[in-house]
């Protein structure tokens, strides 16, 4: 009990000799332009696409929605649900900006599959598309990883083009799912 004390004094004593020495804890981060651009996500959205599992597979028409909501002000969390080759299928997405790579990053998990995307992407000139970068596997040549793209183009407050595509063996890119999210609240 006696050197649980001891330990608790010299920790309060380190503490109150750093404030007195003129030494202040370290700022926090402040919220930059790009994390308040994120912030157009937020909302409860409707969404409808189209989407093709491979250049022989019919295409598939999906319906679902889109929660999106801040984690603070540096990160949103997406949540998309809806149904994919009659299953149901929930999606977790965040996105943030990292100021030392200067890119925007983030990640994404699926209850239909067990990897997980790491994004890199940025804002392009108009300031109204996000593209975000990603490597993994490739759906239509079993055992290859490719790179992948998740395109949001801001069509208005309300509505965000969304396209998906991968980079075929052949150099060209492959678009495998397209839809629109229209906002709902």
């Amino acid at each position: 009990m006696k050197s649980l004390m001891l330990i608790a004094s010299i920790l309060s004593l380190l503490c109150f000799h750093g404030s007195l020495n003129g030494q202040e804890a370290p700022a926090m981060p402040k919220p930059t332009q790009e994390h308040g651009w994120l912030q157009k996500f937020t909302g409860e959205w409707t969404t409808e696409s189209k989407g093709t599992m491979g250049p022989d597979q019919p295409p598939m028409q999906c319906s679902g929605t889109l929660t999106s909501r801040k984690l603070g002000e540096f990160w949103i969390v997406n949540e998309m649900k809806g149904e994919m080759s009659g299953a149901p299928m929930t999606g977790i997405q965040t996105i943030g900006y990292d100021e030392v790579k200067k890119k925007y990053v983030g990640t994404w998990v699926d209850s239909m599959t067990a990897f997980m995307w790491q994004y890199e992407g940025s804002v392009g000139p108009s300031g109204k598309v996000l593209t975000l970068e990603a490597y993994g596997p490739n759906f239509i040549e079993e055992g290859k990883m490719t790179k992948f793209q998740d395109i949001y183009e801001f069509k208005s407050a309300n509505e965000i083009l969304m396209t998906s595509r991968m980079l075929a063996s052949d150099g060209k890119w492959v678009t495998f799912m397209s839809g629109t999210a229209k906002r709902v609240k």
